[in-house]
């Protein structure tokens, strides 16, 4: 089902498509942020359902990066609301978001390339040897966190024969997958992923959405900023469209062709001119006018 909000005085039409009532597992409402004079964000509205693999997309400079940051805890956000479960949350950091259950893969991967597979997934988080040696030593079991991470690459799918060598030797979608299996076996509630396919080759990038379609098939949700659209169109559930610091519209696969994705992102036509049905929503019509 989708809803188109009315231009208003404030911006462009809207498009949505909601899912049943359900809640969502994050949720953004109004989220601002500016850099000066520059509104990065401009009452940012975002929704993740459970299970599903979210897309955003959206031109250069249209803000999905800094809509991106604020769920992730690396940005704080001016005004606005964020609800993980239905809960109001605050994020001050990305340790506080990942405390929540919230991963992230980032574009760069934040690997260490000299270190090993099974201490880059333990990466900040390593586990100690019992007793005295963790306690006052501090020394890790190097030995578990090797059955354990490559516990964690078995069960994604992931084919890498020895957690002991260093990730510098590891091909680009290998080094992926080990960041990709890094959040999934921390991430409780959802894993964010930037361009995780942006620098892969054919191959590559086949094998990183493989490994996305397992994250979610076990019940953890994506957020998936990508510029790719075939592998947009490959592997989303629904698609948020970011243009001008907001939300434009939240489109599916099964109602839009790439062509009216690429058209309502660069606003060639309103969202509600092209695709599947769309039906009004009053209540989102009313914050857009300001009368809400």
């Amino acid at each position: 089902m989708s809803s188109t909000t009315g231009a208003g005085d404030r911006g462009p039409t809207t498009t949505t498509t909601t899912t049943g009532g359900a809640t969502p597992v994050l949720e953004g409402r109004r989220l601002s942020k500016s850099y000066g004079h520059v509104r990065a964000m401009v009452d940012a509205d975002f929704e993740l359902m459970p299970g599903e693999i979210l897309a955003v997309i959206g031109d250069n400079g249209a803000g999905k990066s800094t809509l991106v940051k604020t769920l992730s805890g690396a940005v704080v956000p001016d005004s606005g609301e964020l609800l993980l479960d239905g809960r109001p949350v605050s994020f001050r950091s990305p340790i506080e978001a990942r405390a929540q259950g919230i991963e992230t893969v980032y574009q760069d991967l934040a690997v260490a390339p000299a270190l090993d597979i099974a201490s880059n997934l333990f990466l900040g988080r390593e586990v100690r040897r019992s007793g005295p040696l963790g306690g006052l030593l501090r020394m890790v079991d190097a030995r578990s966190m090797r059955e354990e991470a490559q516990h964690q690459l078995d069960s994604l799918g992931v084919r890498i024969p020895d957690v002991r060598q260093p990730v510098e030797s590891l091909s680009g979608g290998q080094r992926q997958s080990v960041a990709v299996a890094r959040a999934a076996a921390f991430g409780t509630k959802l894993v964010i992923m930037d361009e995780p396919t942006a620098a892969l080759g054919v191959r590559e990038s086949g094998m990183v959405l493989d490994l996305i379609r397992r994250i979610s098939a076990r019940g953890l949700p994506v957020v998936l900023i990508s510029h790719n659209m075939p592998h947009v169109f490959d592997i989303a559930d629904r698609i948020h469209i970011h243009r001008l610091g907001r939300r434009i519209a939240v489109i599916s696969p099964q109602t839009h062709t790439m062509s009216d994705a690429v058209a309502i992102m660069t606003g060639a036509v309103e969202p509600d001119e092209v695709g599947g049905r769309s039906h009004y929503d009053e209540r989102a019509h009313r914050r857009e006018a300001g009368t809400a």
